[in-house]
């Protein structure tokens, strides 16, 4: 899937999330409820959280610099890992905070119905960015699972309004249910309840999406289905005898290195080598077109009774 789908989905997250911003503030200041509270903040960190997912996509697209030579595409992670430690800090440690202080001081919620008015129009809008997100992951995802594919997504943009709109719709049932104990109960406390509930809530999710865009910042293979494409398409070059081995790295979702040690007929001249080796090239962009990046080494396979030493499996810089 192009960078469009992540792009209208992203879109989609950020303007549901700031008219729902925008709508919880309102209601707070009317029912100064602290779960509205929470989730008027939870919406405001989203829409910045989508602002900066838009930004890094848009600085991923410079040109590569002697500085940088392989280009910016990983700033699309960066700014995702970014994003969740905003949600961490503002979203879930805010509305962790505001929860205890009401537990200890609770108070009544004023004008009861315009916070449930409120929430359902959040739920109206946090369901179409969620069908959104759903509809253009749905090609990328293929067979997996959600949990699979927020996993194993090299596509940074998605899992997180995937993870962001989940988190919000539970959120909002949270919240809502909150209101409707301490009304029917007279007692402040459970809204207080509700905001610390949706802060837990915000930390898990952001806890798990810092540990896959951590992953993603380092360096992730191609997916086993990708590399396999990738030795197909090298195997089935007819001047190559063997592959002796492959190493994969995205780069970014569109940007893939491939590095490969092949061997080749020993009885080929230079040229033919070189052309060999730009056949083998064309051959795996014509299968995996985000391998962008290739660096093919002639070699010959060499039996090592110990096993391969370190040099003999990593290529030189």
């Amino acid at each position: 899937m192009s960078s469009g789908g992540s792009k209208k989905a992203v879109l989609a997250a950020m303007l549901a999330n700031l008219g729902i911003a925008v709508a919880k503030l309102v209601a707070f200041v009317i029912t100064r409820s602290s779960s509205m509270l929470a989730e008027s903040v939870h919406s405001l960190a989203d829409t910045g959280n989508q602002i900066l997912l838009m930004f890094g996509a848009s600085r991923a697209k410079k040109e590569a610099t002697p500085l940088h030579p392989f280009g910016y595409s990983r700033e699309r992670y960066f700014w995702a890992f970014v994003v969740a430690i905003i949600l961490f800090t503002l979203g879930a440690m805010f509305a962790m905070y505001e929860g205890v202080e009401k537990m200890l001081d609770p108070h009544e919620i004023e004008s009861p119905q315009w916070a449930i008015g409120t929430l359902l129009i959040a739920v109206a809008l946090e369901s179409w960015s969620f069908r959104t997100a759903m509809r253009e992951s749905a090609e990328l995802r293929g067979d997996a699972t959600w949990a699979q594919f927020i996993r194993r997504s090299k596509v940074p943009e998605l899992p997180i309004v995937l993870l962001e709109d989940s988190g919000a719709l539970v959120g909002l049932m949270v919240a809502l249910v909150a209101i409707i104990l301490s009304i029917v109960t007279g007692n402040g406390v459970w809204d207080g309840v509700g905001s610390f509930v949706i802060g837990s809530l915000l930390f898990v999710i952001a806890l798990v999406l810092a540990i896959e865009m951590k992953s993603l910042l380092i360096g992730e293979a191609a997916d086993p289905v990708v590399e396999e494409q990738i030795i197909l398409a090298i195997e089935e070059s007819e001047p190559v005898v063997s592959l002796i081995h492959l190493r994969t790295e995205h780069l970014g979702p569109e940007d893939l290195l491939v590095v490969a040690k092949v061997e080749f007929n020993g009885d080929l001249i230079m040229r033919d080598l070189a052309d060999s080796v730009d056949q083998v090239e064309a051959n795996i962009r014509a299968r995996v077109p985000e391998a962008r990046l290739l660096f093919i080494e002639p070699d010959v396979r060499r039996e090592y009774p110990q096993g391969p030493p370190l040099e003999a499996i990593i290529p030189e810089p």
